[in-house]
């Protein structure tokens, strides 16, 4: 491709995308709506333009539907309940630090308080949350499962590669008037889900994503997380 040849978008292009950054949210009910294959591929083809170093493209993604979907959840719902059997699951890698600093833990009991408070759970309600947890591993009712593994001999800047393939996705499927919800609780699963879906033996279990239409009558769906501003996690050299 030659300079001359990179797209001149129009005014109204930084508008629409703006439109969707701003859509995107994390979905946690949707209707089962089946979404076609052919749609799940356009999107992850459309995922695919994300950068890569080297442009080594590192991720994989294995994508559940149908009878796959319903096996692969009640086994891990199966799983989730046993809490002996869970607490001895371990993840190729730790998602969330072992000592939290204030500000970061801060910030997720913020979060966490926010959905429990619309879902109406009160704090001690442990059946509650858990149930509300254990939705994690039906992928929210979404008709359309995705996790996504990297190579074990890749390194930290595959995973950023990764992450930006993720956050490709999830606007591409915004902007075609569907929805997400990027998921950490499967990470944990990855000896279970090696087995079940046959993972190369050098597939490293990342996250898994929730993909369909959100559940508009659900109050879970309410949620809008707030973001700190630019100035308190920028800072500026200009002399």
């Amino acid at each position: 491709m030659k300079l001359a040849d990179l797209p001149d978008l129009s005014p109204e292009a930084a508008t629409v995308f703006n439109e969707v950054l701003w859509a995107r949210r994390s979905v946690r009910a949707f209707r089962p709506t089946p979404i076609p294959r052919a749609w799940v591929e356009q999107l992850l083809a459309q995922a695919a333009r994300a950068p890569s170093g080297a442009n080594m493209q590192p991720w994989r993604v294995h994508v559940l539907t149908g009878s796959a979907l319903r096996r692969v959840t009640e086994q891990a719902r199966a799983v989730a309940v046993d809490r002996e059997r869970l607490s001895s699951l371990k993840g190729r890698y730790q998602y969330y630090p072992g000592t939290w600093k204030a500000v970061f833990k801060a910030r997720r009991r913020e979060v966490g308080l926010a959905l429990y408070d619309a879902l109406g759970l009160k704090k001690g309600d442990e059946a509650g949350m858990q149930a509300q947890h254990l939705r994690n591993f039906e992928f929210f009712g979404a008709p359309v499962g995705l996790l996504f593994t990297v190579d074990q001999s890749l390194t930290q800047g595959s995973w950023l590669d990764l992450g930006m393939f993720l956050q490709t996705l999830m606007l591409a499927a915004t902007a075609e008037g569907l929805h997400t919800c990027a998921q950490a609780a499967w990470c944990h699963f990855h000896e279970p889900m090696a087995q079940w879906l046959s993972f190369g033996p050098d597939e490293v279990l990342v996250c898994g994503m929730a993909l369909g239409h959100a559940d508009p009558e659900a109050i879970e769906n309410t949620l809008v997380t707030s973001r700190v501003p630019v100035s308190e996690f920028s800072t500026f050299h200009e002399e």
